[in-house]
């Protein structure tokens, strides 16, 4: 058992997504930087990044109902759809700007266009649906959106789901075409092939067991190369943890007092998923509808369009389910071991507060296919059970923590949390996550370097034109950004994107 040691400024723990985003960011703020990428599995995006665990929606808010939220009075709250709609827009602008430099090649292996559409039954959920429209349609963020409740109009816009519907219950879609499929797999192993050029060293099957902090300030990492058993010590000025479900237990060793008193509830997912040209060539949409009562916000049901290996296929799901697991990968153990003293109350806290959901996701567990199929036929009234198989989809850990609302809160969504001195940084959480990467490392980027801001904001701007400006409140810059990214990333040409922004106009004024 060796002992080798190497020293560098950067550390990015987890080749996924968010290590891809903060890795090419620095390396084009600063060039001469070392930067380091540990991780243990044997290939970059093999565990949440990756295409076949995620349902690779472009987060916009254009048709997740859960963003959106329905007030005691009827109205509807926007101001998460915003802010989802605002940081996606900043990812699409650094991939534009990585395609226009030429650091990536060909958009379309990772971003395609495709319609993103909501979907509902039922004359209380199509009123909230119609409401909806009404309060994102002026909006200039989601400019394009269309309602319908015409059984004929929905035909022409989801003929798979509308054939052979025999419910008198009423329904109603919004559709709008601006919506993207991404494949996050395809777009980390880009970024990470990108970053190798640039002399970043990726240590594959190189598995983190330690995390401390030396005298002189430094982070020390004891690393096992998980197929021969070295360790190696690995130290570095400054490191960020984005091990995806894994960054928990990495975050608790390293001691720091902002990780305190955080735990971790994992849910798993499952997806069926059609491969069969002719079912497939009669859908393209991503298409939400609503959580049932009791389900966790994941567990939206949607029907959705993907391009994985320049093929197209449907997803639906995701069938929410329970296991013990932080990682696909992991182990049986992990909600055990991340259960520390200092944590303790809060999570006990919170195995009272979720019995309910708990018993939700053991009883998903327990569907038979069949079961599923049920759900599926929601969506598509004929579909064959033959033509559908079930694909186990990445693990997701959402945090828990005392909050306002009480001890034990469950939170949904991706949080940072980091050093006082900025030396270290983690990211924890789940959904939007991967479509909002950019905006989550930028935060990182100012928490933990504010001594260089000044020096790297013009380059930020470069990369990022709306850095620093509430889109909302810069109309003429979003209509910029939209048809400088669409066409930039190959989502649509001139002509399309002006005759978007005309049948916006129209659909206005009627």
């Amino acid at each position: 058992m060796s002992n080798r040691q190497t020293k560098t400024d950067v550390i990015l723990i987890g080749a996924g997504i968010m290590s891809a985003t903060l890795g090419s960011l620095l390396k084009e703020l600063v060039p001469d930087w070392e930067i380091t990428v540990l991780e243990r599995r044997e290939n970059a995006g093999e565990e949440s990044s990756n295409e076949w665990n995620n349902a690779g929606t472009g987060h916009s808010s254009l048709c997740e109902l859960n963003y959106t939220v329905e007030k005691p009075d009827g109205s509807i709250d926007i101001s998460k759809a915003i802010k989802v709609n605002e940081e996606y827009q900043v990812s699409k602008q650094f991939w534009s700007y990585l395609v226009s430099s030429k650091l990536i090649r060909n958009p379309r292996d990772f971003i395609v266009p495709v319609p993103h559409m909501s979907f509902v039954q039922g004359e209380q959920d199509v009123t909230f649906l119609k409401n909806r429209f009404e309060a994102l349609s002026d909006n200039p963020l989601f400019q394009g959106m269309e309602f319908s409740d015409d059984p004929a109009k929905l035909m022409e816009w989801i003929p798979l789901m509308m054939k052979d519907r025999t419910s008198d219950k009423p329904i109603a879609a919004t559709r709008i075409e601006s919506g993207t499929d991404v494949n996050f797999g395809a777009l980390t192993r880009t970024l990470f092939k990108h970053l190798k050029s640039k002399n970043v060293e990726l240590k594959f099957k190189h598995n983190v067991d330690d995390i401390t902090r030396t005298s002189d300030g430094l982070w020390e990492l004891k690393v096992r190369n998980v197929d021969n058993g070295t360790v190696e010590s690995h130290t570095a000025k400054f490191v960020f943890i984005g091990g995806g479900g894994g960054s928990l237990h990495l975050l608790q060793k390293s001691g720091i007092p902002e990780g305190k008193g955080i735990g971790g509830f994992p849910v798993s997912g499952l997806f069926m998923v059609c491969k069969k040209p002719d079912v497939v060539a009669k859908h393209r949409a991503k298409v939400y509808g609503k959580a049932a009562i009791g389900a966790p916000p994941m567990s939206v049901p949607h029907l959705d369009t993907r391009f994985i290996d320049k093929k197209e296929s449907l997803f639906f799901g995701p069938f929410a389910g329970f296991s013990p697991k932080f990682l696909k990968f992991g182990s049986m153990f992990d909600l055990l071991t991340s259960v520390k003293p200092h944590n303790l109350v809060t999570m006990m806290a919170a195995g009272v507060k979720n019995v309910p959901l708990t018993t939700y996701l053991i009883k998903e567990v327990m569907l038979s296919k069949e079961k599923r199929m049920e759900a599926l036929r929601e969506f598509v009234p004929n579909a064959k059970s033959e033509d559908w198989e079930l694909l186990v989809a990445g693990q997701r850990v959402q945090i828990i923590k005392d909050t306002a609302a009480g001890k034990g809160t469950l939170q949904f969504g991706t949080e940072v949390i980091n050093a006082a001195d900025g030396s270290i940084a983690a990211l924890l959480g789940a959904s939007p996550g991967a479509s909002t990467a950019v905006s989550v490392m930028l935060e990182i980027i100012n928490k933990c370097f504010p001594q260089h801001i000044k020096a790297w904001e013009p380059k930020i701007k470069e990369m990022i034109p709306s850095y620093g400006v509430s889109l909302l409140k810069n109309p003429e810059l979003i209509d910029e950004i939209h048809t400088s990214t669409a066409q930039t990333l190959g989502l649509t040409d001139k002509k399309q994107a002006n005759s978007n922004k005309q049948k916006n106009r129209i659909l206005k004024e009627a």
